[in-house]
């Protein structure tokens, strides 16, 4: 069973070879994320299949994600807590024109759309999968348009509503400066915060006391430190960050008719950055206590898994490549979207696993065929009954994807591993058309 069968098993679409359909598509790409629809199909009677099924109005966006989705809240079944991370990307088919139902972007000249997931993750790091997706684009400056900060708002109630179906995962909501709403603030607390909230804050709000909050909070003592390599990014190469931490439990005044509330503020300073380069600085709001340094330390190191959205992001768009998908409306290119939602989460989960479980059987994450098939073209020898640990698998994976393993490489990262799989998912359908012509002439 491939890894689309196992996910989307339990999808109805209304026929089941439209069910069938559809998963031989998401295998289909994510043996090929990186190539168009017709080259990942291979053929012209494939490539119109797929598109007819994009194409079908009885093809709903949300069911498929919905399917995802029950899949991932099986993930979290053991885990006493889940990190709910959200973020906002825009998607720019500028050169695309042609695509009907597309709006505009942050500048007047661009158009596309706008998506918005909720991507669950363990506080060790490894992706479970999406949760949710809001995906939108613009109206026209002259019309009316839904106003977008509720984005924020909706998605700590659905992660809330989540959360009062799994009473042994405790949930936390984790959001950047655009999270930081009274609005979701107050929402949490009319409910009870059944999900907990930990958003890195952008307003100097009064507390019930007079004083601004982050001018009180720089002003007290400091609680101690905390030492972390930061992740290298485009703009800037890994090195290592120590933050001198501040913790006090404020009370935000009334507001709009709701009560005051009591939250905890965490600043996070690098006081002695490297030269040249600006401070890091985070300033977090959470409805959890924090009366030790360890709280606060913990907390802190799960703002710092926020960058997996990120990572997220960056496999979709570099590593599928939705932003060159050539289909003509809205519809169409909702369905695909998801779908490679789906295998961005996938390549993602082989980066996160490999590295935080790498005494795991393979198997729990690569499908037999594709074990299998790496191991015989790396070692040139049969497979062993027993499948090798998943960390050894996704480093030699990686490895057809151009990482060498040496020891300052750490270990490897999305880029590799999904041009790895490329090579795999090749090597596998070789081997099972080899098995099946010597099982027939057997």
């Amino acid at each position: 069973m491939s890894w689309a069968q196992a996910e989307f098993h339990d999808l109805e679409l209304g026929d089941a070879r439209r069910t069938q359909r559809l998963i031989k598509l998401v295998d289909d790409l994510s043996a090929r994320p990186t190539g168009s629809i017709p080259q990942a199909c291979g053929g012209w009677a494939e490539t119109k299949a797929a598109y007819r099924l994009l194409d079908n109005p009885a093809v709903e966006w949300r069911e498929i994600l919905d399917v995802h989705t029950t899949r991932t809240v099986a993930r979290m079944a053991g885990q006493p807590v889940v990190l709910c991370l959200q973020d906002t990307t825009e998607l720019d088919f500028t050169t695309q024109p042609g695509i009907a139902g597309l709006g505009r972007l942050s500048y007047e000249a661009q158009h596309g759309l706008y998506v918005h997931p909720t991507l669950a993750v363990t506080p060790a790091g490894v992706a479970l999968g999406v949760l949710d997706a809001w995906l939108w684009a613009r109206k026209p400056k002259d019309q009316p348009d839904v106003k977008e900060s509720l984005r924020w708002v909706e998605g700590y109630e659905i992660v809330a509503d989540l959360a009062e179906t799994v009473p042994d995962t405790r949930l936390v909501y984790v959001a950047d400066r655009e999270g930081d709403l009274r609005a979701l603030i107050d929402a949490a607390a009319r409910r009870g915060t059944p999900a907990d909230w930990l958003i890195r804050s952008q307003h100097n709000r009064k507390t019930t006391t007079g004083e601004k909050l982050w001018d009180r909070l720089a002003q007290g003592e400091p609680l101690g430190e905390v030492e972390f390599i930061l992740p290298a990014a485009p703009d800037r190469p890994a090195r290592r960050v120590r933050q001198t931490l501040y913790r006090q439990a404020v009370t935000l005044p009334a507001h709009h008719g709701q009560p005051a509330v009591t939250v905890t503020a965490i600043l996070a300073r690098e006081e002695q950055p490297p030269t040249g380069q600006p401070a890091l600085v985070w300033r977090l709001l959470t409805n959890r206590p924090a009366d030790t340094l360890e709280d606060v330390v913990q907390l802190v190191d799960w703002y710092r898994k926020r960058w997996l959205i990120e990572i997220f992001f960056r496999i979709w768009k570099a590593g599928c490549r939705v932003e060159a998908l050539q289909l003509e409306t809205l519809e169409r290119l909702e369905r695909a979207l998801v779908i490679y939602l789906a295998i961005a989460w996938r390549t993602l989960h082989l980066v996160t696993w490999g590295r935080d479980c790498p005494n795991l059987p393979c198997d729990v994450v690569f499908d037999p065929e594709e074990w299998q098939a790496a191991w015989i073209v790396a070692h040139r020898c049969p497979p062993p009954e027993t499948p090798p640990p998943l960390g050894q698998r996704v480093r030699l994976i990686a490895g057809f994807g151009g990482f060498l393993g040496r020891k300052h490489d750490g270990h490897p990262g999305p880029k590799a591993i999904w041009e790895g799989m490329q090579k795999v998912r090749a090597f596998a359908i070789a081997f099972e058309a080899t098995r099946a012509v010597y099982a027939g002439d057997g």
